[in-house]
């Protein structure tokens, strides 16, 4: 087979549960366990062709799934929007500490922005 497409790794995330349970799992060993196409069809009973096909499948699924709803896609950005808060955060805090004249509703403000920070990342 061609290279993996390690995006199908993070995918199986998102969407493992749409597919059979032998398609997962033949995904997850070949993705997640670095299995072999033949180590993975002596686990299961069947031909190399066979494990590359439920790969394929698998594969088509779950980027079809992504294209139409986008789950993954938005969960990273949203991610991504909440580093960038994070540290926006930070950086208002540390220069509003490190200034003559620091102002205590701007501390407060970018604390409390800092804890909806961190419940959300624990969500």
């Amino acid at each position: 087979m061609a290279a993996k497409n390690l995006e199908i790794s993070y995918l199986l995330d998102f969407y493992g549960d749409v597919l059979t349970d032998k398609q997962r799992d033949v995904m997850e060993q070949y993705y997640n366990d670095d299995f072999s196409l033949s180590e993975i069809a002596d686990n299961f009973g069947i031909t190399r062709q066979g494990v590359r096909d439920a790969i394929k499948r698998g594969e088509g699924a779950i980027l079809e799934l992504e294209e139409k709803v986008g789950f993954a896609r938005r969960y990273r950005a949203v991610q991504e929007g909440i580093d960038t808060l994070e540290h926006l955060a930070r950086d208002i805090n540390f220069y509003n500490n490190n200034s003559y004249a620091m102002n205590e509703d701007v501390r407060r403000a970018a604390d409390e922005m800092l804890r909806i920070i961190s419940r959300m990342n624990e969500a």
